[in-house]
């Protein structure tokens, strides 16, 4: 019985970038252990259950571990992208990766709530986003009128020249 994960096609372009050790004879089964690799994260199963076809699972753990320390991984992916993109197969256009993970407490799944208690998230949600009154003896005084604006000396000033914070002649806005 075989589980290729690979065609032969498909080999001879990740090969390459598959290093070996500079010491010992060329590993006989490299092919078969790069394929115990994707079959562990195809299958989700743990390293333990691996099919003995790929090698002794220790010894596919490891040397995925090796590779993924050597960063092998990326250059097999930036290499295959290259090889796509010098053969016209890849529109980078439409590549997108998103790593966003959001995780929830089961329970939270199909959570219903009452109209009443709707209507209050929805308010406290919009009172949290209206802006928050001044504070501060810095912007108000105890007449409640607002501080004059600082001087643009002790403004700091961009490279094009423009004031960060105020206009160049002193005044802010208010």
């Amino acid at each position: 019985m075989t589980r290729r994960q690979l065609t032969d096609a498909e080999w001879e372009l990740i090969e390459p970038y598959v290093p070996i050790g500079e010491f010992g004879p060329y590993p006989a089964r490299l092919r078969e252990q790069f394929e115990g690799v994707i079959w562990r994260f195809r299958t989700g199963a743990p390293w333990r259950e691996m099919p003995r076809e790929f090698g002794a699972w220790t010894t596919v753990s490891n040397r995925f571990r090796q590779w993924r320390d050597a960063k092998v991984f990326e250059a097999v992916l930036a290499g295959l992208i290259g090889e796509a993109g010098r053969r016209g197969e890849v529109d980078l256009s439409l590549v997108s990766v998103d790593s966003t993970t959001a995780r929830a407490h089961h329970d939270a799944a199909g959570m219903r709530l009452p109209a009443e208690v709707m209507s209050a998230l929805e308010e406290a949600a919009a009172a949290k986003e209206a802006p928050a009154p001044e504070k501060g003896a810095a912007s108000r005084d105890k007449t409640g009128r607002k501080a004059p604006p600082l001087p643009s000396a002790t403004l700091p000033v961009t490279r094009s020249g423009s004031v960060v914070g105020g206009s160049a002649a002193g005044g802010g806005s208010g």
